[in-house]
């Protein structure tokens, strides 16, 4: 399957479901459509470590002082939590944006290159998110493994075996060189993400710099260095942007408050969090939430 037949199958697979934008489940494990029919305006979310594939449209994602427009037939790579700003600038009625994007399994990447006759080249010149142009070869796996959500036996048969294939092609793949250095669990880029998680599971609770540098096994000015290196940012701005994207989430999704919301991932002061919401977003959080319910 090349990348026009797997267009045309995700594009079927659409047209049975009712029009919702944004990440939709295919039903096979840890895969997920992403569609646009128009172009959208610049939106903010939290990456998961993923693998995109993107088949039809134009997307641009910028991350710190990074930006990138990926294209039909590219790859991206992302391989720790990350705060992002993207919008879709190709798409319509006719041709809407679409990409598949994968859920990575960190640990069955370590165990696949455990499986290596010698250890993969690690280049210290890698970022958190990578692209390249998928080859052949990938793209007809992403197929195969999109295709089983209209068999069930064959996707609890054949499902694991292709998953276990895209994460092996992805391993060998030039856009994976920051994954390749999550593969030494005592890595910098493995200690990092350790932090992050951290940052994540505490999210509402006041950042202590010192202990996620203990955590990582690293002096401060190291994992400040080191942080930065990877996320772009520092701690205690990865944790605000968190935080701000989050109080967005619990506003539009789950109908939260202003001043709870602000509460839930760790404000104290509510015109703190509205002042820094207006910043970041380009208005407050009573405007920002009532333009979304209105869409």
């Amino acid at each position: 399957m090349n990348l026009t037949q797997l267009n045309d199958a995700v594009g079927e697979f659409l047209e049975a479901r009712p029009a919702v934008e944004q990440g939709i489940e295919t039903g096979v494990r840890d895969l997920w459509v992403h569609t646009y029919a128009e172009c959208a305006t610049i939106d903010a979310a939290i990456y998961t470590p993923i693998i995109s594939l993107t088949l039809q449209g134009q997307k641009e994602v910028r991350w710190g002082a990074h930006s990138e427009v990926f294209c039909p037939g590219d790859s991206f790579v992302v391989s720790h939590d990350l705060p992002v700003q993207s919008r879709v600038v190709r798409a319509s009625q006719q041709e809407p944006f679409r990409a598949l994007a994968l859920n990575l399994d960190v640990p069955l990447l370590r165990d696949l290159h455990h499986e290596l006759d010698r250890p993969l080249p690690i280049d210290d010149d890698a970022n958190v998110i990578e692209s390249s142009v998928a080859d052949d070869e990938l793209v007809a796996a992403f197929g195969r493994y999109f295709m089983l959500n209209s068999d069930e036996s064959a996707m609890r048969l054949m499902g694991p075996i292709i998953r276990r294939e895209i994460h092996a092609r992805l391993l060998l793949a030039p856009n994976a060189r920051m994954l390749r250095r999550l593969l030494d669990q005592e890595s910098q880029a493995a200690q990092i993400a350790k932090a992050i998680v951290h940052i994540r599971q505490n999210l509402s609770t006041k950042l202590s710099v010192d202990r996620l540098s203990r955590l990582s096994g690293m002096s401060l000015r190291s994992f400040h260095a080191h942080f930065k290196s990877i996320t772009d940012t520092t701690p205690l701005q990865y944790q605000k942007e968190l935080r701000l994207i989050e109080a967005r989430r619990l506003m539009q999704a789950e109908g939260k408050a202003v001043g709870t919301a602000a509460f839930e991932v760790g404000y104290e002061s509510p015109t703190q969090f509205s002042r820094e919401f207006a910043r970041r977003f380009g208005q407050p959080p009573s405007r920002d939430t009532a333009q979304s319910a209105s869409l």
